[in-house]
């Protein structure tokens, strides 16, 4: 497998154990001291995988979410280092029916160790978002 494909595997293996909530095969996908921005979209920025993953649990584990990446652009900056950004849709929907319906793009550095490459850093930004409360479905 060459690298592009490597980064895109990588890739898809974060969307799915987001959605799935395997918060272990989560926090294989970042290196230790990964940078997660979300500021652009409302959020925060959180330093550490570790920290990013406990996030992710105590937002996340009682909403179903879907996310698709599409159209990745990978660039490799170097023998261990690349970047990408990759089009985004996710769905998220609340225990209480609230649902969320988001478009924008994930910019994204990776790096290649001893363990394959991993996500350095991401930053989130939303192009818009569809908010809808159970009684407007």
């Amino acid at each position: 497998m060459d690298d592009v494909d490597a980064i895109r595997n990588l890739k898809a293996r974060y969307f799915r154990t987001m959605d799935t909530k395997d918060w272990d095969g989560m926090r294989q996908v970042f290196t230790d001291d990964v940078v997660v921005d979300t500021t652009a979209s409302g959020g925060n920025v959180i330093a550490g995988a570790d920290e990013f993953v406990d996030f992710l649990k105590a937002t996340l584990d009682e909403v179903v979410t879907v996310h698709h990446g599409h159209m990745p652009e990978i660039e490799l900056t170097s023998p261990t280092t690349a970047t990408g950004v990759w089009a985004l849709n996710d769905i998220l929907v609340w225990p209480d029916g609230m649902r969320m319906d988001g478009y924008g793009h994930y910019h994204e550095v990776y790096e290649r160790g001893d363990e394959g490459w991993l996500i350095k850093s991401t930053t989130l930004t939303r192009l818009h978002t569809d908010l809808r409360r159970p009684e407007e479905r």
